[in-house]
């Protein structure tokens, strides 16, 4: 198996191929992509996994988004990929676990998703719509995922997922 490794920044011209190469080019078109337009990723949970020539196989990111009028902080994974030709050998999986780790050990409480019910649910992500949780736009109800990294993250939260709410002074009168 190979490192899990911190992304750098020169990593992104090939995490952008890969994702083209995982997802198709019209991926920019999903929902998950409004949520991220003009917002960075969160740069401590950015992980790839290279080879010996520093070719990134996979990568995985998470973005900051907030949930309901309460604006409840969560994480939101994504996107996660694999070059094709190492498809099954854990790589995604690994990073999974290894970047979920690395959020609790982060105190975020809460993480969610738009994926496959069987490929995550093995991580502890439950149906998020279930539990109150709207996606803006149209998501598959099964796909949209939720996962508690601190217990009890879910309780009392609803509502529509949402970008980051931007905190900033306020300019002074003149």
């Amino acid at each position: 198996m190979y490192p899990i490794l911190p992304e750098r920044l020169a990593d992104a011209a090939q995490i952008d191929s890969l994702l083209d190469l995982a997802f198709g080019s019209d991926r920019t078109r999903k929902t998950v992509y409004r949520l991220r337009e003009g917002v960075p990723h969160i740069k401590s949970l950015a992980f790839v996994v290279r080879d010996e020539d520093g070719v990134v196989l996979g990568s995985i990111r998470y973005w900051p988004v907030t949930i309901g009028e309460a604006a409840t902080p969560a994480v939101m994974l994504g996107p996660v990929a694999v070059h094709p030709d190492y498809q099954g050998q854990g790589i995604g999986r690994a990073l999974i676990r290894h970047s979920l780790y690395a959020a609790t050990r982060l105190n975020h409480g809460l993480c969610i998703l738009v994926g496959d019910k069987p490929y995550y649910e093995p991580f502890g992500f439950v149906n998020a719509a279930d539990r109150g949780l709207e996606m803006p736009g149209w998501v598959e109800r099964e796909r949209f995922q939720a996962m508690e990294l601190a217990a009890g993250a879910l309780q009392g939260v609803g509502g529509l997922v949402g970008k980051p709410v931007k905190t900033g002074r306020k300019k002074a009168a003149a």
